[in-house]
């Protein structure tokens, strides 16, 4: 599909892609991402500003100790499903576990929340929302091929996950964590642009079947969100002042 990154800018300047517009489906791609970004942060609040909400983080971390591994595990699990079975599943489907995977990575910053201050979090989260759209509008109205970088965006986040575990298990490396972190901002940036340029793509090569259309516009959602929440979470290691404990 990269490969004809030039055909399909022909094709849409021709005007043969049929149906909703570019911008109608860009959109809609984008509210979906944001409601994904709303169910997150709302389901954070509700286990970290309410009463009821953080009784039940401090009892399932009490009752579990490896509940916050659990989290990981089924988020993993939820999105890896999500995207490997997207061809065979119903959209409807593939959004439900779109929002189910939103409200795990909610209940898994709910940890996140706790250790920082809400003015913080939202200058952290006007910073990202800045940040990310900026980037998203360059994806959306460059002319230039951004699938080229493809191999240097998975290169990198595989150098970061590297440099994540290794800090991990060696602590002497977390002086580093600064230049890390910035790195993965830029990472992120370039994702964001990229993965934007890529609703255009999946627009014009899934013309003519409403229904995959409908799939990549799931899958590019989940892509979108998952540049911001990284985006959001390196910023916040680099800004954030942890003022709870």
């Amino acid at each position: 599909m990269e490969n004809n990154f030039y055909e399909q800018e022909r094709r849409l300047e021709q005007g043969v892609a049929a149906g909703e517009s570019l911008g109608r489906y860009t959109a809609k791609t984008f509210l979906l991402m944001f409601l994904g970004l709303m169910v997150t942060f709302l389901t954070a609040i509700f286990f970290t500003e309410t009463r009821r909400g953080y009784l039940l983080v401090v009892k399932a971390f009490t009752l579990i100790p490896a509940f916050h591994l659990i989290l990981m595990i089924a988020e993993l699990v939820v999105v890896l499903g999500m995207t490997a079975f997207l061809h065979k599943i119903s959209t409807g489907t593939a959004t439900l576990f779109f929002f189910i995977y939103s409200a795990l990575t909610g209940v898994t910053f709910a940890v996140i929340f706790l250790s920082y201050d809400l003015v913080t979090l939202l200058l952290v989260f006007a910073a990202t929302s800045l940040y990310f759209g900026g980037m998203a509008v360059f994806g959306f109205v460059t002319h230039i091929d951004l699938s080229r970088m493809r191999s240097v965006l998975v290169g990198g986040l595989i150098f970061l996950i590297l440099m994540n575990l290794l800090m991990f298990f060696i602590p002497g490396l977390a002086v580093a964590d600064q230049i890390l972190c910035t790195l993965g901002v830029i990472l992120f940036l370039a994702y964001t642009a990229y993965d934007t340029q890529k609703i255009r793509s999946f627009y014009a090569a899934y013309q003519g079947d409403e229904v995959m259309l409908k799939k990549a516009s799931i899958y590019s959602a989940l892509q979108l969100y998952l540049d911001f929440i990284n985006m959001f979470l390196y910023l916040l290691r680099i800004f954030g002042k942890r003022s709870r404990n």
